[in-house]
């Protein structure tokens, strides 16, 4: 650069290229050559040409050894293999010679595409050879056309156009020779030689030939000779399939030409080499899968060619690149459930959980792991290995507040099974929990405590000692996270030894509740914790009774008008009316003062099963002690299972002939003139027709018959006696399944036929 023209912001320059500057370069003489060509430069700035052509002579060595360290993942570069050493030092200066060779035989031809490797190695030549159309169109034809005569020639010409798709501003170039097509051409013909090689190689070591001759040496040495055939063929063969799928995967930076790759089988083609030895072909091939992965389409082919259990067997394996590039395309493979599936009945869990161990690959090892867990047939898995202990270990040893995300997403899983919480409670691990929990007001590993408590068993008896810090954490001043999970727990804890009413007056629960329960005054989560949490303490008496005096039930009935269309709330809510009718102190409370039953009458056929169950029940008790509301439920269970009769019978006009069909005795001629169900002599039993005198007993209904083809169980209020809606005994109650998880006491029954 010269020195700016007086009065303009510009500068001249004047490039310079350097076509023999390589490791061997006399520095000094270059320098010099460079002052005496180039006008622009004063011979008094010699000393810094030497030292910028120094600069430039190891450049790319050193910027290549960063890389190689930045980016450890990514496959590395073919090695020099056999047809690409020659004793000749290639020169820039002598392509035309190196071209005229590619006309000539087979070996002159290998020669000169060793020679043309040798400079495109070096990226400083690169631009030099994309000028040079003669060269690049004699390497295309010569591929196109003698790539079966030779695998070296092959090898060293697909690693040429390697070198050019190293750089994304080349793509165009090998895109124009149709380079691409060509070596998947190459790829698919090798794979299919390989095949026959191993069937050949099959053919002469039968076993029966080897021990009928045990002595004939000829057969022996006939079989060692053609293995050694194949292996030095199968060693060719590795070299060029890496260069060409090398090749491949840089071309598929772009999504177009990787869709083209699909089209022409890629996927099989690569599961197919997955059956191959060789490390570095290995880490490339399993790499490329990786890649593709993450289209829906290619990971279906990958299903298709039974993946997973060709995977299986690199994990674990002594090569680390690979491992840790395999288990990052298990990784990617594990988002669909079939396969997850698989990946449990190859027996992959204990492998991973013994990864768990190795800080290299923990990470990946446990995304896959907390994968597996999300479904509910495998968590029952874990508790036969070492996971368990492994992962407790790692929490209590986590230096930071904040317990790692992975980690402890992948515990909240495994503390859904009860098999698990009881090994994660051995010992100290719940009071081990309950500290860090507490100390650092974590809402995920409170999350993780909660799932723990749902387990009935001897693992929810570890809470009573607890039950106090976590009521002493339900109060505005901590994060409203942290609190929702807080009262998840405690209402998860239907212990009949826990003293509920102690335990809201010592901590002053029961304004917090109330406060709560206006629309609007927090989040919805919340407030569903609120109202769970409520219908725990009303299984206690004296509970019960005091919620009803503070005015809760009106202000639940509040919160029922404002969120009926959320099916969670209304039955959680309604759940908690069937807990105060248990009890006479809030029985009359909630009959008499309240709405309550107009509501369940409402909500008696709603479309949620759920909240259907909740609200048979509950009106059962109603009906049992309120003979008015009795009345009213009765009337309405029989205008809904007989609503197509009635509106039938309501609808018809009877004519003169059909007057007479019941008797002698006329009656209106519109029958709907008056409430159908004020004309006791239609109602049907299964005798017959009831007396006339309306005189209705109540067992007609408890004790209702299957008729008209009815099935069990289908029939709106048909149930056992004395059991409620949930299989229970009305003494005592459970509680509604929550969309927060499933109902601790159902049990799960599992078979992996299932899915």
């Amino acid at each position: 650069k010269s020195e700016p023209f007086l009065g303009l912001e510009t500068y001249l320059c004047c490039s310079i290229r350097l076509k023999s500057l390589n490791a061997n370069t006399d520095i000094a003489s270059l320098a010099r050559k460079v002052v005496e060509e180039c006008k622009l430069i004063h011979p008094s700035k010699l000393a810094e040409v030497e030292q910028l052509l120094y600069y430039l002579q190891n450049r790319r060595d050193a910027s290549a050894g960063k890389e190689k360290k930045e980016k450890s993942s990514k496959p590395k570069d073919p090695p020099p293999f056999e047809g690409m050493e020659i004793d000749e030092v290639a020169n820039i200066n002598d392509m035309d010679e190196y071209i005229e060779l590619l006309y000539e035989d087979i070996p002159d031809k290998v020669r000169g595409s060793a020679l043309i490797l040798q400079l495109a190695r070096n990226p400083d030549n690169l631009e030099e050879l994309l000028i040079n159309e003669t060269a690049l169109g004699a390497l295309a034809r010569v591929l196109r056309e003698d790539w079966k005569q030779s695998v070296e020639l092959a090898t060293n010409i697909i690693y040429i156009f390697f070198c050019f798709s190293s750089f994304s501003q080349f793509h165009g170039i090998i895109t124009h020779y149709k380079i691409g097509a060509l070596c998947m051409n190459i790829i698919d013909h090798e794979l299919k030689r390989h095949e026959l090689w191993q069937e050949e190689l099959a053919k002469k070591k039968k076993a029966d030939i080897l021990l009928i001759y045990p002595d004939n040496q000829t057969l022996k040495k006939d079989y060692e000779k053609t293995y050694k055939k194949y292996q030095g063929l199968v060693v060719k063969q590795e070299q060029l399939l890496r260069v060409a799928l090398y090749l491949l995967l840089n071309l598929a930076e772009d999504t177009r030409t990787e869709l083209k790759m699909r089209n022409k089988n890629i996927v099989h083609m690569l599961v197919k080499a997955l059956d191959r030895d060789n490390f570095e072909l290995l880490i490339l091939v399993v790499s490329f899968l990786k890649k593709l992965s993450i289209f829906m389409e290619n990971k279906n082919d990958m299903v298709e060619m039974d993946i997973v259990e060709k995977l299986v067997k690199m994990v674990p394996c002594e090569h680390e690149d690979l491992l840790n590039i395999t288990l990052r395309l298990l990784l990617n493979l594990s988002f669909d459930t079939g396969l997850r599936n698989k990946m449990v009945q190859v027996g992959l869990l204990p492998k991973l959980t013994a990864l768990l161990a190795n800080e290299n690959y923990k990470q990946v090892a446990m995304c896959i792991l907390y994968h597996i867990s999300m479904d509910d047939r495998f968590k029952s898995m874990f508790a036969y290995t070492d996971c368990i202990p492994q992962l407790m270990k790692m929490l209590f040893e986590c230096p930071d507040e904040r317990v790692d995300l992975e980690l402890i997403s992948f515990c909240i899983n495994l503390a859904a099974n009860k098999r698990n919480v009881q090994l994660i409670c051995e010992g100290n691990g719940l009071k081990m929990l309950m500290k860090r929990a507490l100390k650092f007001k974590d809402p995920l590993l409170m999350k993780m405590i909660r799932n723990i408590s749902q387990h009935d068993g001897p693992t929810k008896s570890l809470f009573i000692d607890y039950v106090g810090d976590l009521a002493a954490q339900i109060s505005n001043d901590e994060e409203e996270e942290f609190v929702i999970e807080c009262l998840g727990t405690l209402a998860n804890l239907t212990l009949p030894d826990l003293d509920w009413e102690l335990v809201l007056k010592e901590y002053k629960l029961v304004p917090y509740l109330k406060d709560k329960l206006k629309p609007g005054s927090a989040e919805d989560d919340l407030v569903l914790e609120v109202v769970i949490m409520i219908g725990t303490v009303s299984m206690d008496d004296s509970c019960a009774a005091l919620l009803a005096k503070s005015g809760i039930i009106p202000a639940l009935i509040e919160l029922l008008n404002a969120q009926q269309e959320d099916d969670e709330f209304v039955c959680q809510i309604i759940y908690v009316f069937y807990q105060m009718v248990f009890h006479q102190a809030t029985r009359d409370v909630i009959i008499k003062e309240t709405q309550a039953p107009a509501y369940l009458i409402d909500l008696m056929h709603d479309k949620n099963a759920e909240i259907r169950k909740v609200c048979d029940n509950t009106l059962d008790i109603i009906a049992e002690y309120d003979e008015e509301w009795a009345k009213k439920i009765q009337s309405e269970k029989f205008r809904w299972h007989n609503s197509q009769w009635l509106e039938m019978v309501e609808s018809r006009q009877m004519d003169d002939s059909e007057q007479y069909l019941y008797g002698d005795d006329r009656i209106e001629p519109y029958i709907h003139e008056g409430d159908i169900l004020e004309r006791p002599d239609l109602y049907y039993n299964a005798d017959g027709l009831i007396a006339p005198d309306g005189a209705v007993s109540p067992d007609f209904f408890s004790d209702y018959h299957l008729q008209n083809g009815d099935l069990v169980g289908q029939h709106p209020f048909s149930s056992s006696i004395g059991v409620d809606g949930f299989g229970q005994s009305p003494g005592v109650p459970g509680r509604p399944a929550t969309a927060y998880g499933y109902r601790p006491d159902e049990p799960y029954y599992y078979s992996y036929g299932a899915r």
